[in-house]
């Protein structure tokens, strides 16, 4: 520097005297100060003096550095070492300082800051704020600083607002390369740049940008060399705020240098007088923030912390930040960080940008650039944001709303380099997509661009001009954004003088980016250019375009426009085809290569309007001009749908089509736009009444025909005289003009139709034509006798083509509608008969009688019909007459020959007629039955018993013809005897049948014996029976059946029900039957009857011993207690017959001995067994032996292990045949079940005994281990496990001892649930004081049992409890929104955001979002509750904001005023939490109308003299409202202007005000205006009993918005008394009104309540059917629909008792304890994490992670180091964090042993997976993880010789993992296996670490049924309760107060309409009264609530007493009037 050594001195011998200051930190005692040494310049005085002023021996070591670490040695000393420089004296060079250093600098500007003084200052803003552009100073630096990094360049922007950690700051922190002091020296140097500063000669390796090396060429210059000229940082610095400190550490070096700048520390020294360009800078060791003492930046030990373990970094730290920056900052976060986006874009995203529309690629960022913003404010949660993540910032949206790019390069003179491009943005469907900046809207569109004239072009309307006037181009110096330099065009791609190919809207579509190298100048602080504008304009600049990355030299002009053309062409949509018809072809186009495709669309969207196919429009610019209606449009190529173009061409049909009969295809940019549908009618209108319009018919000969006439068949028609006439009236015979076809005549065509059934029918057709002499005439017409209806139509028809049509419009045509009906009659025919005819049955005939033309028509009363055949009697009741005659009655009797009938020709005579007789045939069939004919005669018949008889049966007509009817059914009834059967036959198709039926059976017959037969017809009563006697006689078939049992010769006949002895086990053999008939003749058993023979004791017979009459052998029962019941059955058709009997078994040999314990079998240790054991000797069937000898006790013993004999009897009971024993005992031994062995001769029986615990001695805790340990436990949660406490004996064995009191001991500060702390023990001998609940502070606590026995304290166990804070227990709600918000009527309210606090101060995380909500009231309530509360339900979460709940987008009430609003939280179905009221206060919204304050009466007024007949207004008061009615405007001032207008559009006759004026203007002061006696003029005009609207119309200069005028309606009367009367009914009619409102107000609340109620129950009905199908289609519970919720209770009951009883079933449950879940990251410990239900895999897998099984798992390190804190590092800890999961095994791959889903051998042992048998409760994916790392792919097999066998083969293909076996043995994945570290111990050695057994299904299925149940049980009450409601409102509508009301209604609706039909007043077009009391009624509404506090708020409103005696009339508000004098004058209200 330039005064280094000028205050140096000299030492006489030519060598200078340095000053030095040193430092010694050789030790961590040494002095903190620095020592002053001067000495001469040579390294050896240098040395010497450091070890004089130290006292430093010569033996001593140690080293002399710079601040920077560099060892001075005498080789460096002259270099190195300078005047006033700081040393070090140490160990080593790289010792660590044991306490910091300061070091003196100066940095005086450089000589540049004259030189360049003048340079752009950094406060000229262009109107944007320039803090983001001052942060990026800083970001450049860091940019630069980063630039050699090999990782990841990260740039944090911190800001520390939090005024808990000092005044707000701002750092930027780097991890860049750091400084050196020197550089740090340097970098406090104003003006000095890269390129001027010197070398730091300490150090040649790190150098200060010394030998500035320019860097390589990179695509857009983005080389991170933007930090230049020594100004930009400092000005940024202290631009944001009063002080800088920077902290940085070079790479590699130990220290970190601290220098502090400050504005207070400058202006002290310059008031002090002392340099102020000198300072020092602080080095020290990292992390060391002692010198922090100011705690305004008590946030910089925070900050200094965080240098642990970094390499190299540098922070500046900016203090004293400007309030208006803070406020900027804070809430303009978004904004400014899009700024910052914008202008590092590429460095972020790289040369291409942000391209968001293409797929994501994987990689590192581009050039590893990371640029992190974070903002700390009190009390709130950090911001921090990556600019990566910003998706807005303006070059994002710039690149991907671009449909197409154009790139280019400009070559200057000189190095400079520019790459452009530029994007096009086009025109899609509705709007421009060139993207709007939100922080700096576009300017005003073009409004001086020039019109297309061009006829092909499109022409449309655009919405906005996309960039308006903004320039193209912006520009970026070495890829960082320049921002205040744009360009505004090129001249190349500025909009053409001329028209060119492309439209003058498409180049107001580009937006442009330029990048330059360093080559151009910027300014210091970089925000401009200095002459980059200048060189790029310069006529030396060469512009070429690059293509695929290759530069074109072609004119770039051409290439744009081309471009920019094809965009316009490829990319903009701006006229949109709907309604897609069909792909045409279109030979009208000349070039046949555009003939087709073309696209036919039916509609169009164009600018704003929408075009149809036959819409009327008219054309612009065409030569004529064309009206017409629209055929099709044209679009052209292959579309499918709905489609966007620039153009296409409309299809019209010129109308008139009468007159133009053409059709034109123009483009659609010559439809006219403005031209108006009402214009293009008139125009066709006028064209179309030169056209025929209609005929003139006469009838000169008369036989007029009349319209609807009516004559009879042949009637005459007259002639017919016909003129065509115009619309003007005019005759003529041609049509018009000759242009428009008038050489075509007209003719006239008439034709009759008839209209017949089949479709009309053309009888007459002929044309007239119009002579010279003769008009259009027809000749009369006498032909016509069809009958029906007949059209005559005239229609005019063109002479050459007879068309009726021209152009598509119809000729005029007339039509005369008539009808012919039937004459005279004169002939008949006979017509359809109704068949079949029977004899004696009345049927009918038909006759057709007809005139003289075949027409159906009346017979007279003169003509007697006659009816006459051969062979039968015919006669007839009537005949009636009418068009379709019929002779009614006919019957007709005789013979017939069979069923089918006989034929018969009857004449049939009417005379009078010209054909007076007809001949008809008919087949005659036999009649109903009236008699029987039953076969045989003779009246005794003889039968055999058992066999049936049949009878031949017929059935005759009344004349004795056999015949048959349907249900034709004869029955036959016996009597005589008991039983017996009634035989039936269907005679229904022949008449007669064969009667039969069952056999005839009486039993035990002896003799004959008479039985008495009825033949009748049941259905049939006009038939009479017959009757027949029948002679019984006995059967010859099997009648009874004997047993007998064959012993030697002798046979023994065992009767029915005998009982008989036998050997049990035994076979009975040698049985024999035998049967007998009705006569007791036995019969022979042939195989027949052999066949009907069945036994019950077995199943298969032999059929030849049956035809010998032997029986199978019987089995006799093997138990004396048993009996055998054997039965033999003969069945047949005719009887059933059985013979039982019993088999009694005996006993047998001697063969076993059984043993009996009378009494209980529980033997309690050292006491003797009370009950006594009985012995008994048995068979080989187990069957008591009674027969034993006294003696056989000699052969009896007993033995058995620790069996006491001192009391041991033995003895024989003679009267029961058994061993009696008794003094059983047992020596002190473990308790259990004791076997004792009885022996009698060779047979022997054990006996098991219990054996119990001795007398209770101690107390011990169940499935309680490790009580050493200290137990945590939740504040306000459970026990893991119940408190158990069981009594045992002095050997720990449980003693089941009932009643001893036990007592559990805590501290006062402990309260546990249940309270009660006194228990006796159970009949187990144990206490369950349960699951206690414990409530204690943070802490450990001692609980003690304490309990006695007979006056014998027992040992007690001792429990310690470590209590924690529940954290998931809610004691408050947090919310957060924007306190500074404005809650406008109508408007959103700000976002609350809320969430839940638990009890340790964290917030809660797994909350139900449907547990929260938002209530919200009007005015204050500091208690309970208002009534009328509206509830909103919250927003859904974001994954990443878990815990935070949002109330979004809730709509503030519309009704201004103050509100509370409260949040809840629904802790459980009573506890409720909720926050603190939050008081709003609704401000109105924007003003919308003007409106009166106080509603008016309809004014009736004259023209009279009398000023009070003539006033409008006496006193009105007008306000402005907001659209909800709120009044608002306070702040505005205007007038109102009051104007008359009539109803009629062009009534001139306007009444006048006082003074003959048509306006009159009233002042608007502070929102309110007074209009007071506003009176009409005298004799005003107007007319008279008209209504005419008074407007009041505000004008308000400072108000942009239009307001809505208030209009009110007056009458209008010329005189006095016509205008009072008027008035009066006018009064009467607003009162009705008024009423009639009120009334209609009251119904409709009524309605809309039964409506809502009705659909709750049918909601209700819906959910308890969608709930009793569940239950009944998924749960087989059907519910009775008569059942009630009694039944549901009961129900509900059952289900939860089975599942307690499910619950309380012994079951495998883990008995070590669970650590508690104090956060919701500790998962719990392994061993409760998993369940597995086989038992021997749970033991095997238990042991096998033994090791593992107390672990507790957590989600976060810092979890698990809070658990090893907590205990002392005695409990294991796992964090799922910490494991890498790549190498866990995939959960579903399959077996080691199947390859390709087949297997590679058979394995044995049924192979599993470890981890496949257990089941997870919870937490399933987290649990995959750890059981997946410590089981890894175990398996587990049957037995060992299986598991060795599946290793063996499987090592032949892989590896093998560990094997287990369910016997408990372990193979290692090695193959080692044996020995007692590979063998599973049983089940009770694990001590209780091993896995519990899942829950069984069936306790999941009954918690579902329980829910189910549950919930229909709500639905059920629902129900009820909604029908309730509903009946109750329905019983409220019928009251006669209510149908009073309505009838009250209708009264006064008829009066209103009396008065308006009175008034003159029409249905349209007029303001009324009423309309107006709606919108008074609607001021005081309340926001409208949902729709069940609507329901609600109805019932409060009207309560049923109030619906009934309030009057309507009570709604209508009080209002206040002023009074004042004349038009226009008022005064302010006195308030």
């Amino acid at each position: 520097m330039a005064a280094e050594g000028s205050d140096s001195e000299d030492d006489g011998s030519g060598r200078k005297v340095l000053t030095l200051f040193v430092y010694d930190r050789r030790r961590d005692c040494s002095d903190d100060d620095e020592k002053l040494l001067e000495c001469r310049e040579s390294y050896g005085g240098f040395r010497s003096a450091v070890c004089q002023v130290f006292g430093i021996s010569s033996e001593e070591t140690f080293v002399i550095t710079t601040t920077n670490r560099k060892e001075i040695t005498v080789e460096n000393f002259g270099d190195m070492v300078k005047d006033k420089m700081t040393c070090y004296l140490l160990h080593s060079v790289d010792q660590l300082l044991p306490s910091a250093t300061k070091e003196r600098i100066d940095f005086l500007p450089h000589y540049d800051t004259l030189v360049k003084s003048g340079m752009y200052e950094y406060y000229a803003s262009e109107g944007q704020n320039p803090l983001p552009f001052a942060l990026a100073e800083l970001i450049d630096n860091s940019l630069s600083a980063t630039s050699q990094n090999s990782g990841v360049r990260s740039i944090q922007l911190k800001l520390l607002f939090d005024d808990t950690q000092g005044k707000p700051a701002i750092a930027v922190v780097d991890n860049g390369r750091g400084m050196t002091s020197k550089q740090l020296n340097n970098w406090a140097v104003y003006r000095l740049s890269k390129f001027t500063r010197q070398g730091d000669m300490e150090s040649f390796d790190i150098s200060d940008h010394s030998g500035y090396v320019r860097p390589p060429i990179v695509p857009r210059s983005l080389n991170s060399d933007i930090s230049y000229f020594g100004v930009g940082g400092k000005q940024a610095v202290f631009f944001i705020g009063q002080s800088a400190r920077m902290i940085s550490k070079p790479a590699g070096s130990q220290d970190v240098h601290e220098l502090v700048l400050s504005k207070e520390d400058f202006e002290k020294k310059e008031k002090n007088k002392e340099s102020v360009y000198s300072g020092y800078i602080r080095n020290r060791k990292p992390r060391d923030s002692s010198h922090i003492v100011n705690d305004d930046e008590r946030f910089l030990h925070n900050l200094i912390m965080e240098e642990k373990d970094k390499t190299g970094f540098t922070a500046v730290v900016i203090t004293g930040v400007q309030p208006e920056h803070v406020h900027y900052l804070k809430n303009n976060f978004h904004l400014w960080m899009r700024q910052l986006t914008h202008i590092y874009h590429y460095y972020i995203y790289g040369p291409k940008g942000n391209e968001t529309n293409l797929p994501k690629k994987e990689g590192r960022p581009f050039n590893n650039i990371d640029i992190e913003i974070s903002i700390f404010e009190k009390g709130k949660t950090p911001k921090i944001m990556n600019l990566r993540e910003i998706k807005d910032d303006m070059q994002t949206l710039y690149i991907n709303t671009a449909a197409d790019s154009f790139e280019f390069k400009a070559h200057v003179e000189g190095d400079g380099i520019v790459e452009g491009i530029i994007r096009y943005h086009p025109f899609l469907y509705d709007k421009e997509t060139y993207p709007e900046d939100p922080c700096f809207p576009s300017r005003v569109k073009d409004d001086d661009e020039e019109e297309d004239e061009d006829d092909e072009a499109e022409c449309f309307a655009v919405e906005k001009r996309a960039r308006g006037k903004r320039p193209i181009f912006e520009c970026f110096w070495n890829g960082r954004l320049i921002p205040y330099t744009t360009v505004e065009e090129f001249e190349w791609c500025a909009l053409p003088k001329k028209r060119g190919l492309t439209p003058i809207e498409c180049y107001k579509r580009i937006s442009g980016v330029l990048f330059t190298n360093d080559k151009f100048q910027v300014s210091t602080n970089k925000l401009t250019f200095m002459d980059l504008e200048l060189k790029l304009k310069d006529k030396n600049t060469l512009f070429t375009r690059i293509v695929n990355g290759q530069e074109q030299r072609m004119k770039i002009d051409k290439e744009f426009a081309l471009w920019l053309k094809e965009c316009h062409e490829k990319y903009d949509k701006q006229i949109k085809f709907t309604l897609f018809r069909e792909i045409v072809t279109r030979p009208e186009v000349t070039s046949k290569r555009k003939q087709r495709p073309w696209a036919t669309y039916s509609a169009i969207e164009w600018d704003g309007k929408t075009y149809k196919v036959g819409q009327l429009v008219k054309s612009t610019k065409t030569v004529p001009i064309y009206h017409g209606s629209i055929r099709n449009f044209f679009l052209y190529g292959n579309h499918d749908g709905d489609v966007y173009a620039p153009g296409g061409f409309v299809q019209l049909a010129l109308e008139p089509q009468a007159l133009y009969d053409e059709i034109k295809v123009i483009p659609i940019h010559k439809l006219d736009c403005s031209a108006s549908d009402k214009a293009v009618k008139k125009y066709i209108e006028e064209e179309m009444a030169r056209l025929p319009d209609r005929l003139s018919v006469t009838w000169p000969e008369g036989d007029e025909l009349l319209p609807d006439e009516t004559k009879l068949a042949g009637a005459t028609i007259g002639a017919l005289k016909i003129e065509i006439l115009n619309k003007k009236g005019e005759a003529m015979q041609k049509l018009p003009g000759s242009r428009h076809g008038g050489s075509k005549k007209l003719l006239v065509e008439l034709k009759v139709i008839l209209h017949a059934p089949s479709g009309n029918k053309e009888i007459i057709s002929h044309i007239s034509q119009h002579g010279s002499k003769w008009p259009f005439w027809f000749k009369k017409m006498e032909n016509i006798n069809k009958l029906g209806a007949y059209t005559l139509k005239l229609q005019v028809v063109l002479n050459e083509s007879n068309a009726d049509t021209y152009a598509g419009r119809s000729l005029p045509s007339k039509t005369f509608k008539f009808n012919i009906i039937e004459g005279k009659p004169q002939k008949f025919s006979i017509g359809l008969l109704d068949p079949p005819f029977r004899v004696g049955l009345p049927f009918s005939i038909p006759l057709d009688v007809q005139d003289e033309f075949g027409h159906s028509t009346y017979l007279t009363d003169d003509i007697i019909p006659v009816l006459e055949a051969s062979g039968l009697t015919l006669q007839y009741e009537e005949v009636e007459r009418r068009p379709n005659c019929t002779v009614k009655g006919i019957t007709a009797r005789g013979l017939v020959s069979s069923l089918q009938g006989k034929n018969f020709t009857l004449k049939i005579s009417l005379p009078g007629l010209k054909e007076e007789s007809q001949l008809l045939k008919i087949k005659l069939l036999p009649g109903p039955p009236r008699q029987l004919k039953v076969k045989p005669d003779s009246d005794i018949l003889k039968i055999e018993n058992g066999t049936a008889f049949p009878f031949h049966v017929e059935v005759l007509d009344e004349v004795g013809n056999l015949t048959a009817q349907p249900k034709l059914i004869v029955h036959c009834k016996f009597s005589g005897a008991p039983d017996l059967p009634v035989y039936a036959v269907d005679c229904s198709s022949a008449g007669s049948n064969i009667l039969t039926g069952p056999v005839l059976h009486i039993q035990n017959i002896k003799k004959d014996q008479i039985l008495k037969a009825r033949i009748e017809i049941p259905s049939c009563k006009n038939v009479p029976p017959l009757e027949k006697t029948i002679k019984m006689l006995p059967s010859s078939r099997v009648a009874k059946l004997h047993i007998f049992s064959v012993g030697g010769e002798k046979a023994i006949q065992i009767k029915h029900r005998d009982e008989i002895n036998w050997i049990a086990g035994d076979m009975m053999q040698n049985l024999i039957f035998q049967m007998y008939d009705e006569g007791e003749r036995e019969i022979i058993v042939t195989p027949t009857l052999a066949e009907k023979i069945k036994v019950n004791w077995t199943p298969k017979i032999n059929r030849e011993q049956l035809l010998n009459g032997m029986l199978p052998d019987v089995k006799v029962p093997t138990s004396v207690k048993d009996l055998r019941y054997c039965q033999v059955t003969f069945h047949d058709e005719h009887v059933s017959l059985e013979s039982d009997f019993t088999v009694r078994p005996l006993a047998d040999d001697p063969k076993h001995i059984k043993c009996k314990l009378k009494g209980s079998n529980i033997l309690q240790m050292g006491e003797t067994l009370q009950s006594e054991i009985e012995v008994m000797i048995t068979d080989q069937h187990g069957n008591h032996i009674q027969t034993l000898p006294s003696s056989c006790v000699t052969s009896f013993g007993i033995s058995g292990n620790d069996l006491d004999r001192s009391e041991l009897k033995t003895m024989w009971q003679e009267d029961t045949q058994t061993f009696r024993v008794t003094g059983i005992r047992f020596k002190p031994c473990a308790p259990g079940i004791k076997e004792l062995c009885f022996a009698w001769r060779e047979f022997s029986h054990f006996v098991r005994l219990k054996l119990v615990a001795g007398p209770p001695a101690k107390l011990m805790l169940v499935d309680w281990t490790a009580l050493e340990e200290p137990l945590s436990v939740i504040n306000g949660k459970e026990l893991h496990k119940p408190l158990i406490v069981q009594v045992c004996d002095e050997w720990n064995n449980p003693s089941s001892e009932p009643n001893v009191k036990i007592s559990l001991l805590k501290p006062t500060s402990v309260k546990m649930t249940p309270s009660n702390l006194l228990l006796k023990t159970d009949e187990n001998g144990r206490a369950n004081f349960g699951v206690i609940t414990i409530h204690a502070p943070r802490g450990e606590y001692t609980l003690q049992f304490k309990a006695s026995y007979y006056k014998n304290t027992l040992n007690c166990p001792i429990i310690k409890l470590n209590v924690l804070p529940d954290p998931e227990k809610p004691i408050c709600l947090n919310v957060k929104y924007d306190k500074d918000a404005t809650f406008t009527a109508g408007n959103t309210f700000p976002d609350f955001m809320v969430s839940v606090i638990s009890e340790d101060g964290n917030i809660i995380v797994s909350v139900n979002p449907g547990r929260i909500c938002m209530k919200m009231w009007k005015g204050h309530s500091s208690g309970a509750l208002s009534q009328n509360v509206t509830t909103f339900g919250c927003t859904k979460t974001k994954d990443k904001d878990d815990g935070f709940f949002y109330f979004r987008n809730k709509i503030v009430p519309e009704k201004v005023g103050p509100y509370s609003i409260q949040f809840m939280f629904a802790i459980d179905k009573i506890n409720v939490l909720n926050s603190e009221q939050i008081i709003i206060e609704v401000v109105p919204n924007e003003p919308t109308q003007l409106m009166p304050r106080t509603l008016p009466n309809t004014p009736a007024v004259s023209n009279v003299r009398a000023v009070g007949s003539r006033t409008l207004v006496k006193d009105l008061t007008l306000i402005i409202m907001d659209e909800y009615k709120n009044s608002t405007g306070n702040d505005l001032d205007g007038k109102i202007i009051a104007k008359i207008k009539s109803l009629i559009e062009k009534d001139t006759d306007i009444p006048l005000f006082h003074g003959k004026t048509s306006a009159v203007e009233f002042p608007f002061h502070r929102g309110v205006a007074e209009i007071e006696d506003l009176v009409l003029a005298e004799n005003s005009p107007g007319k008279d009993s008209t209504e005419y609207i008074l407007e009041f119309q505000p004008v308000i200069p400072t108000l942009k918005r239009h307001l809505k005028p208030y209009c009110l309606p007056f009458f209008f009367y010329n005189g006095y008394k016509r205008q009072q009367q008027m008035a009066t009914l006018t009064k009467e009619k607003d009162r009705l009104s008024q009423s009639i409102n009120a009334y209609r107000n009251l119904f409709d609340t009524t309605n809309q309540l039964l409506d809502e109620l009705k659909c709750q129950v049918q909601e209700a009905k819906i959910k308890e059917a969608q709930l009793k199908d569940d239950l009944k289609r998924h749960h087989q519970i059907d519910i009775p629909h008569a059942e009630g919720l009694q039944y549901l209770d009961c129900l509900i009951k059952q289900k939860k008792s089975e599942q307690e009883g499910i619950m309380k079933q012994p079951r495998r449950t883990c008995t070590l304890s669970n650590y508690p879940k104090g956060s919701q990251d500790v998962l719990g410990k392994i061993s409760h994490l998993a369940h597995i239900e086989d038992n021997e895999a749970a033991k095997v897998i238990s042991w096998h992670l033994a090791s593992d099984m107390d672990c507790v798992i957590t989600l976060t390190t810092s979890a698990a180091r809070r658990i090893f804190d907590e205990t002392q590092g005695r409990q294991q800890v796992l964090p799922l964090d910490s494991i890498y999961k790549k190498n866990l095994p995939d959960w579903n791959k399959p077996l080691p042993h199947l390859r390709n889903g087949k297997n590679y051998f058979k394995p044995m042992g049924n192979p599993v997976f470890a981890r496949n048998l257990l089941t997870f409760p919870e937490h399933t994916e987290n649990c995959h993880t750890v059981f997946g790392m410590l089981l890894g792919d175990t398996i587990i097999v049957d037995n060992l010789d299986a598991a060795n066998h599946y290793r063996k083969e499987i090592v032949k293909i892989s590896h093998c993992p560990t094997l287990l076996t369910r016997e408990g043995d372990r193979i290692r994945s090695n193959g080692k296996f044996g020995g007692l570290q590979n063998k599973a111990p049983p089940m009770d050695k694990l001590r209780g670490m091993v896995f519990g057994a899942p829950l069984p299904q069936r306790y999941n299925i009954l918690s579902t049924q329980i829910d189910l149940l549950q919930q229909y049980h709500t639905a059920v009450i629902r129900l009820h309760k909604v029908k309730a409601e509903l009946e109750d409102q329905e019983k409220l509508v019928k009251t006669p107060e209510m149908q009073t009301k309505k009838q009250e209604l209708a009264d006064q609706e008829r009066d209103l309409k009396l008065i308006e039909q009175e008034l003159g007043m029409t249905s349209s077009g007029r303001c009324t009264t009423s309309s107006f009391l709606q919108e008074e009624q609607d001021l005081t509404d309340c926001p409208s609530p949902p729709k069940r506090m609507r329901r609600e708020g109805t019932k409060r409103l009207y309560s049923s007493e109030e619906w009934i005696s309030s009057s309507p009339m009570k709604k209508q508000q009080q209002t206040i009037t002023v009074t004042s004098d004349v038009n226009g004058t008022s005064r302010k209200k006195k308030t």
